[in-house]
C-alpha cells in the first residue's frame, strides 16, 4: 500500500512576481529546476569538495532511532571527522545524518558559492544550515517549530521528499506536545490496517536532483529520504500568518520547554504515553475507537 501522493509542480524558471502571486501568497509548493545554475555551488558542490573544503571539522549525526527521553533537543547519537563522514556515505548505505549543521560557521569560504535569491521572501540572512544523508536514509515526518517558509535547495544525488499540508494533519498521527507523526510509522510502505487514517492524507511528492530548489509553505509537514548520497541547504524565512507566528512563539517558548520538563519528570512513561495519545487523537477525530493510556 502507499500513500496518496501528487507530484508537485515544477517549473525550469519563474519571475519574482510568478512565484510570490501564485505560491507564496497561496502558500502552494513549487520546485524550480534552474535556479541555481548560476551559482558556483552548482558546480563546486559535490561531496568530495565538501570532503575538501571541510574534511577536518568534526561533525554531530543523527540516525533513526526513536526519540528516548535520555536524549535531549536535537542532541547528536554520534560524532565524526567530516572526511570519514563522507567516505562512509560513498562506501554504503547508512542512517547517519547531519542535520541543521552550521558547517557555513566553520568553513566561511561556502558563504561564497551560494546566492540570496530575490523570490519575494524576506529571508532570515543568517548563515543557512546543511544536512548530509546516505543512500536510503529517511528523516522522520515533522513540520518546522518556527513555521518558517523554506527554500530547500538539494546537491549531489537526488532526494524524496514528501510533503502534506496543515489541514491534513488530523490524518498524519501527530505526537502531543511535538512536531513529529508516531516515528513507528513506514511512511514508505504504510500498513493502513495499523494506521487506517493515513489512508485518507492526501499529499504531494517530488524528487529532488543537484541544484533543484523545493519551496515549502509555513507548517507543511515534510518526510525526507535521500535515494542517493547528498547534502541540502535550506534559506527560511519567518512565517506571513499571524496566527503561525503565534504558533512558532508558543512552540519555541513554551511547548518545547514543557516537553523537556515532562520528560526529566515522568521519563520514557511521558513519550510512551505521547505516542499512545498520537492514535487516541487521530482515531478520536475519525471514529474509531482505542483505548486511553494515563500517566
Amino acid at each position: 500500500m502507499s500513500l496518496h501522493l501528487t507530484p508537485i509542480e515544477r517549473v525550469k524558471t519563474i519571475s519574482k512576481e510568478d512565484f510570490y502571486n501564485n505560491y507564496i501568497k497561496k502558500q502552494k509548493p513549487l520546485v524550480i529546476e534552474k535556479l541555481t545554475t548560476d551559482w558556483p555551488a552548482y558546480e563546486k558542490w559535490r561531496l568530495n569538495y565538501m570532503k575538501e573544503v571541510a574534511g577536518d571539522k568534526t561533525v554531530p549525526l543523527y540516525d533513526d532511532r526513536p526519540v528516548s527521553h535520555e536524549d535531549g533537543f536535537n542532541e547528536a547519537h554520534a560524532k565524526m571527522k567530516m572526511s570519514d563522514y563522507i567516505d562512509l556515505l560513498q562506501r554504503k548505505p547508512t542512517n547517519y545524518r547531519i542535520f541543521l549543521y552550521n558547517l557555513m560557521k566553520s568553513v566561511p569560504s561556502l558563504k561564497n558559492d551560494f546566492k540570496w535569491p530575490d523570490m519575494g521572501l524576506r529571508l532570515v540572512k543568517q548563515l543557512p544550515m546543511l544536512f548530509f544523508g546516505g543512500e536510503n536514509s529517511r528523516v522522520f515526518m515533522h513540520y518546522d517549530i518556527d513555521y518558517s517558509n523554506i527554500l530547500h535547495f538539494h546537491f549531489h544525488g537526488t532526494k524524496q521528499c514528501v510533503l502534506f499540508a496543515p489541514d491534513q494533519t488530523p490524518y498524519l498521527y501527530k505526537v502531543p506536545h511535538a512536531l513529529i507523526s508516531r516515528e513507528d510509522i513506514d511512511f514508505d510502505n504504510p500498513d493502513f490496517d495499523k494506521w487506517p487514517a493515513l489512508e485518507k492524507a492526501q499529499g504531494l511528492v517530488a524528487n529532488l536532483k543537484h541544484g533543484e530548489m523545493l519551496y515549502m509553505p509555513e507548517g507543511y509537514w515534510h518526510y525526507m529520504k535521500y535515494l542517493t548520497p547528498g547534502f541540502s541547504m535550506s534559506l527560511r524565512a519567518f512565517p506571513r500568518k499571524i496566527s503561525n507566528i503565534g504558533k512558532a512563539a508558543y512552540n519555541i517558548m513554551i511547548m518545547r520547554h514543557f516537553d523537556n520538563f515532562m520528560r526529566k519528570q515522568q521519563g520514557q512513561k511521558w513519550i510512551d504515553y505521547k505516542n499512545e495519545q498520537a492514535i487516541v487523537n487521530t482515531h478520536k477525530h475519525l471514529g474509531i475507537a482505542t483505548n486511553h493510556v494515563t500517566i
